[in-house]
């Protein structure tokens, strides 16, 4: 990394022993928290809505406020990203982030916490871009595995732990602490970020176009976000969806969703953008069905449920590691050129997906009586497949990022998981209220298995592969064929 400026930091060009693991450790932790964010406030609504006395419904904002704005600015934020130096975005969105924490904490009325978490989620979109661009830029490309596995199974932990972390933290602290809690590890970022990277010039303004291009965006995805959050009322609430066409078209057709729809197209990475959405909607279904039917249908303590839910997060955890060094294997002597060269990321990749989905499959047959045992081993072996895919998902996607459109592709990755994570649990219970008590749990967890089971071939090599690749490759083109 130099002091060039943003457009001369590129990958593959940090110096041998240079690599910088103290941000890949940040990247990791502030996807931990943005993650966190996205549930621990969920279990604190009806505490919230009694300590700033609303209705539930109104304190239902403090979640979709923050919600709506990460999915309707991650891809403006990300195509303003690419242009502007690191450390200061970093630093930047880090401190508003934890201020907005502080702020959120300390609401006096809930006017003030819904205008607080819309601003704190425009951060988090901020945080969810640069997360994989600052792994991508702090280690050299042959350590590219390893260092994405860090961000993306801690991420996924996050979300998973948040409801948990909420519960105790609201039993003994109150609902404000559910929101103080982020402060410290803002804190831990800003120091490590400040000390380790080298001053790369300051933020540059948003122009018109991108405030334009940021309200068509954002109409978008309120519309879907709206539609997903009403669904579980009616699944005709998912054809409201269809309003957010125009505004997104016309974004699309325009000056700001051009560059986007480009860069994806240039890198071939639309399928691996489709396996991140269906596996995290896969994933999201699964845990909201297996959570809602222990508890509520076969009685079991809320402590079974969740040690017994615990097993998918402590599968991923373990297996997360391991997939980025999967990915960054050398092949054996012989195979390879002088040195050798990454195994890839794509069969490691596959093989996650693959285990996830068979993790998913396998609670099909269980009956209407579940023993929490049963439950677990399934969920850790779906959870381990979740592991292994994660970093070397992310490293295929961004090693193939054009190098100057890396925070856009970033930000598409972001929002196509931040999709499936809302899209997961609105279909699953579409589909338990269409098929009736009896045969919902059955229905809606063959849906999460079926959307995992199509992760698989949307990561696996396309079939047809260029008569002829040019010499000379970057290191982009190659890890897009890897």
């Amino acid at each position: 990394m130099t002091n060039d400026g943003p457009g001369a930091e590129q990958t593959g060009h940090i110096p041998r022993g240079a690599d910088r693991w103290p941000l890949v450790a940040v990247a990791g932790v502030l996807a931990f928290v943005a993650m966190l964010d996205m549930n621990i406030v969920n279990v604190a609504l009806a505490d919230i809505a009694e300590g700033l006395q609303v209705s539930t419904a109104t304190a239902q904002w403090a979640v979709l406020g923050y919600q709506l704005a990460v999915v309707a600015l991650l891809l403006p934020v990300g195509r303003w990203l690419d242009g502007v130096a690191l450390r200061s975005a970093v630093l930047t969105a880090t401190c508003g982030f934890g201020l907005c924490s502080a702020l959120a904490a300390a609401a006096p009325w809930m006017t003030w916490l819904i205008a607080v978490r819309l601003l704190q989620g425009a951060f988090g979109a901020a945080l969810f871009v640069l997360m994989p661009v600052l792994a991508l830029r702090s280690v050299r490309p042959e350590l590219r595995g390893r260092a994405m596995s860090v961000p993306a199974t801690l991420g996924p932990l996050g979300a998973v732990i948040g409801p948990a972390v909420g519960g105790m933290l609201l039993d003994r602290l109150g609902w404000r602490s559910v929101f103080l809690v982020k402060i410290p590890f803002c804190l831990l970022a800003l120091a490590v970020v400040w000390r380790a990277m080298p001053r790369d010039g300051r933020l540059r303004v948003p122009d018109r176009r991108s405030v334009a291009d940021a309200l068509l965006v954002a109409a978008g995805a309120a519309i879907v976000l709206l539609a997903l959050t009403l669904a579980p009322d009616g699944p005709a609430w998912l054809l409201l969806a269809l309003a957010a066409v125009p505004p997104l078209w016309w974004w699309l057709r325009g000056p700001g969703g051009r560059p986007v729809a480009g860069a994806l197209r240039t890198a071939g990475l639309f399928r691996a953008h489709g396996a991140v959405l269906t596996l995290a909607a896969g994933f999201a279904a699964m845990h909201y069905v297996v959570a809602l039917h222990l508890q509520r249908d076969n009685g079991v303590s809320a402590t079974t449920t969740g040690l017994t839910v615990l097993a998918f997060p402590l599968g991923m955890a373990v297996a997360g590691p391991l997939g980025g060094r999967l990915a960054d294997l050398p092949r054996a002597p012989g195979s390879a050129p002088a040195g050798g060269t990454p195994i890839g990321a794509r069969p490691v990749a596959v093989t996650g997906a693959a285990l996830t989905a068979a993790g998913l499959l396998l609670l099909l047959p269980l009956g209407d009586g579940w023993a929490p045992l049963d439950v677990a081993w399934r969920l850790t072996l779906a959870g381990v497949g979740l592991g292994l895919n994660g970093g070397p998902t992310q490293a295929l996607v961004m090693g193939a990022a054009p190098p100057d459109r890396i925070a856009t592709v970033g930000a598409t990755v972001q929002l196509a998981r931040s999709l499936g994570f809302t899209l997961g649990p609105a279909l699953a219970t579409a589909a338990w209220g269409l098929t009736g008590p009896h045969e919902g749990v059955r229905a809606a967890l063959a849906l999460a298995a079926i959307a995992a089971c199509l992760s698989v071939p949307l990561l696996a090599p396309p079939r047809s592969r260029p008569a002829s690749v040019p010499e000379k490759t970057t290191d982009a083109a190659s890890s897009a064929h890897d």
